[in-house]
């Protein structure tokens, strides 16, 4: 005598989940051997802090989350001037090292530590960020900006 067992929920779901699994990394595989790859989709933004000096700069820190790490994050430091009525980016600096922080510290409460700037040329600019809640808040970075560009130190 032979007994047919009916599939249960999780076999049946553990059986789609592989074919699924299979069937994309085929088409992963065929994509990638023909040469192509996927387009990457831009890292998830958000400004932490920004400052307006007068009519001459706006500054900003902007948090970009890693495409390759979910909790890691690099912060960008950006200077915009004036030009025709608005403001257009004259430079770009990466705070630290590229994906150097953690993304949830950086975007939650407490993150900016310290972030002062002054209306003089050149234009003094100190960041400190919010490593984790228990490590505390990161040593001092300090920047000049010069007729719209970053310099450190």
């Amino acid at each position: 005598m032979s007994l047919t067992r009916k599939p249960t929920r999780r076999g049946a779901t553990a059986a789609l989940t592989v074919t699924m699994a299979a069937a994309l990394g085929a088409a992963g595989a065929g994509a990638s051997s023909a040469g192509t790859t996927a387009p990457q989709t831009a890292p998830q933004t958000r400004q932490i802090a920004s400052s307006t000096l007068g009519s001459d700069y706006r500054i900003t820190l902007t948090a970009l989350r890693s495409t390759e790490d979910e909790y890691a994050a690099s912060v960008r430091l950006q200077v915009f001037t004036q030009s025709g009525g608005a403001w257009k980016e004259s430079d770009r600096v990466t705070v630290g090292d590229v994906d150097g922080w953690f993304w949830y510290p950086l975007t939650g409460k407490g993150a900016v530590c310290e972030f002062s700037t002054a209306s003089t040329e050149p234009a003094p600019v100190t960041v400190s960020l919010l490593l984790t809640p228990s490590v505390g808040c990161s040593d001092p970075a300090h920047y000049t900006v010069r007729e719209g560009r970053v310099y450190a130190g």
